[in-house]
């Protein structure tokens, strides 16, 4: 019997590791950009969605975004005064935790605050989102509907049924409450539905000036939930 083409060893020991070739590269473009930019800040997102992050890079073209990956930004940046990159920046990095990233551009504290406190975008509330109003439907017909969507709509908790080709609702139904956290079938009907009750947001929560080399706390809270002042004090304390 031939032997299969498909019967052929592979050496592992050949294969190249790209994935610590891509981290080195983040490392070299973040110091890059604390090189070209004056400033840098410290954002976090409420509601991610990548095609609103994708907006958000298109308006801002002039500057740099770096979002992920927060472990391989505290490495370019220093996690400590002993490796900083430069003055100030291991203060950066004790920020870098959760769902946050970095700005880097050479406009102006007020203007990008400014910017960001008018920028959000609605869009559909995900499973694990607090609904933000009540949702009931009445009895009765359901015409925004196609009569091919009765099943699927039955299989996310709606007494439906069709009459004489119209998908119709047996009874009043709770689709959520407010204040509650819904469920995955729940965000899937509000999406059916046409409700939104989710918003991307991005709140700015420090600035680094790389000609002082000082770190400004800007939002009420840092990231890990401390008033700015309280996160201040333990700063001071820890130098």
């Amino acid at each position: 019997m031939p032997r299969s083409r498909r019967d052929k060893r592979v050496s592992l020991t050949k294969t190249t590791k790209k994935g610590l070739q891509i981290k080195q590269n983040l490392i070299e473009e973040l110091r890059k950009c604390v090189d070209t930019y004056k400033n840098l800040f410290v954002f976090s997102i409420e509601n991610m969605r990548n095609n609103k992050l994708k907006d958000m890079r298109s308006a801002w073209k002039h500057s740099r975004f770096f979002f992920g990956k927060n472990k391989v930004m505290m490495v370019a940046l220093g996690r400590g005064p002993a490796d900083e990159y430069k003055d100030g920046l291991h203060k950066v990095s004790k920020q870098l935790q959760g769902e946050v990233g970095l700005l880097f551009t050479n406009r102006t504290k007020t203007e990008v605050i400014e910017w960001f406190d008018q920028y959000t975008e609605s869009d559909f509330a995900r499973s694990g989102n607090r609904a933000t109003m009540a949702v009931t439907l009445d009895a009765g017909p359901l015409p925004q509907f196609t009569h091919s969507m009765e099943p699927q709509l039955r299989q996310l908790g709606l007494p439906t049924t069709l009459k004489k080709g119209v998908v119709t609702l047996l009874s009043d139904h709770d689709v959520c409450k407010e204040g509650a956290s819904l469920t995955p079938e729940q965000a899937r009907l509000l999406k059916l539905l046409g409700i939104e009750m989710a918003a991307f947001k991005v709140t700015i929560n420090s600035m680094w000036n790389s000609e002082t080399g000082e770190i400004e706390l800007l939002s009420a809270t840092d990231v890990s939930g401390k008033s700015s002042k309280e996160a201040e004090e333990m700063e001071d304390e820890q130098e």
